[in-house]
């Protein structure tokens, strides 16, 4: 007697359609599960076991040995436990096998066979949508989840005696979970910045190109304040980047039942005393996603990061550069996608006193204090800023700018960048790679002139330039323009200038 059903095995963010296979047939009483099922995997059989009895269905008195095939697949999580289940019940012939072919299922089960829900449904039901399957039958409480995959039929289960009338003919599943809708959290206003023009035009600009940005000022200046609101004005998020962000918090189970779809760029701020595994991701067995894949398509912001440790810092620089975070693991490398914009802020000083002049600190401290931040780490940030305390007047000052009027003009200059890198599968001005704008959309000489100085006096390394050329197209972009002109670009230069920060 042999039962076959399918469900999806993830390892980190790649997705693999499994085929669960269950026999049962003469020998010592027993059940053995096979196919590199991990610790949670194993323990699935007491689950599947105690569920299917009491379903009011008969667990064989048999040799059960349920087969998890690729082998060589790491399984990792309980959301084999359903397909398990009905698997066995197919092989003792307690349902029908009509509908499992072409079905995926997902869940853990309990004890009194409730089917329960699980991180990770909706990269498994586009991995299953890819692998040419239609229908899917996934826990209640994840079915909106599971439904924002077009083309595939979605059911959700509350218990495993659900599924087996559904697969009998007698019962239809739902596809909507009678959950009241929740709001996402409101985004702070940019019109509650008063003074501070200068590091507001900053983070214009880094929103309009998707840069990076450092900004360093004495405490309760605005630095937090500031990086904020930088999602407010960030353009909403398209459909793709939708799914791709909702899939990822998918696996780390912090999507809402009432609003599953996340469609503003996310904000994440971890603690100034995260560890590496938190920042990049990893942990024991099924490596999660970091802060940096959190933040993918949003923004990482990381306040007071003079006190954070140097590796933790260290280890931003390749996925600043690569757009990805590689995680190895035994069995192979997770890879998880993290295309971030970087906010760091920091104190001019460990002292950090309201006034300068106060300052007990000596140059030998600041300058070590500060120093946490490597060279190679800051030529990957392109934008610098000092920030000085506002004036009396400017407190007294009315709102400032909403961030409504900021996105308008945000959402414009990247709307210029992608219609002209939008061939090349380039989205931001930031992801541009330097031998493009240096081959095939190279400059004049004279405008270029700045950048052959800087490199001259050793000012900026060739990373750095190529750095500035694409800050010089993002604020040609704000401006209206077709290309950079040379102000331009002397403009992006100093906006890296290190002295000028410290």
């Amino acid at each position: 007697m042999l039962g076959q059903t399918q469900a999806v095995g993830l390892n980190a963010f790649a997705a693999h359609v499994v085929d669960v296979q269950a026999s049962v047939g003469s020998g010592l009483p027993g059940f053995s599960v096979t196919g590199s099922p991990d610790a949670s995997v194993r323990e699935a059989r007491d689950r599947v076991r105690a569920a299917i009895k009491n379903s009011g269905f008969t667990f064989p008195d048999l040799k059960v040995t349920v087969a998890l095939s690729p082998a060589d697949m790491p399984k990792v999580g309980s959301g084999f436990d359903l397909s398990m289940a009905v698997a066995i019940l197919a092989a003792t012939e307690q349902v029908s096998s009509e509908k499992l072919v072409s079905t995926i299922f997902l869940g853990e089960l309990g004890l009194d066979g409730n089917v329960r829900p699980i991180r990770g449904v909706l990269p498994a039901v586009i991995a299953a949508r890819q692998a040419g399957y239609r229908r899917a039958v996934v826990p209640i409480e994840t079915v909106a989840e599971a439904a924002l995959v077009e083309g595939m039929d979605v059911g959700g289960a509350s218990s495993l005696k659900e599924v087996a009338a559904w697969l009998a003919g007698d019962l239809v599943l739902d596809n909507f979970h009678r959950t009241a809708p929740t709001k996402p959290p409101p985004i702070p206003d940019m019109a509650d910045v008063v003074g501070q023009h200068e590091a507001r035009h900053a983070l214009e600009i880094a929103a309009a190109g998707a840069h990076h940005v450092l900004m360093t000022g004495s405490p309760g200046i605005g630095k937090t304040m500031l990086a904020r609101r930088l999602p407010g004005i960030l353009p909403p998020l398209g459909l793709e980047d939708s799914l791709e962000v909702t899939a990822i918090h998918s696996l780390v189970g912090e999507l809402s039942a009432g609003r599953p779809l996340i469609t503003e760029p996310p904000f994440v701020a971890p603690h100034h005393s995260s560890s590496t595994t938190a920042l990049l991701g990893g942990g024991t067995g099924f490596a999660r996603p970091g802060a940096v894949s959190k933040a993918h398509r949003g923004v990482l912001f990381l306040d007071e990061c003079a006190e954070m440790s140097v590796k933790v810092l260290e280890s931003l620089r390749e996925p600043l550069e690569d757009g990805e975070v590689r995680v190895p693991r035994r069995d192979g490398v997770a890879v998880y996608p993290a295309r971030f914009q970087l906010i760091l802020a920091a104190n001019p000083c460990p002292c950090a006193p309201a006034h300068d002049v106060d300052c007990v600190c000596t140059a030998v401290v600041r300058r070590r204090y500060l120093g946490k931040l490597s060279g190679p780490l800051l030529d990957r940030v392109d934008i610098r800023v000092r920030m000085d305390p506002p004036g009396n007047a400017a407190l007294m000052s009315g709102a400032g700018e909403s961030s409504a009027e900021v996105r308008a003009r945000v959402t414009a200059a990247r709307a210029a960048a992608v219609e002209r890198w939008s061939e090349f599968g380039w989205r931001t001005n930031a992801e541009v790679p330097g031998s493009a704008l240096r081959q095939k959309f190279r400059l004049p000489p004279d405008v270029l002139r700045p950048i052959e100085l800087f490199l001259r006096d050793g000012r900026v390394t060739a990373r750095g330039a190529d750095r500035a050329l694409r800050l010089a197209w993002t604020l040609s972009d704000l401006r209206g323009t077709d290309a950079p002109v040379e102000d331009d670009v002397a403009q992006a230069l100093l906006y890296r200038d290190r002295g000028a920060t410290w």
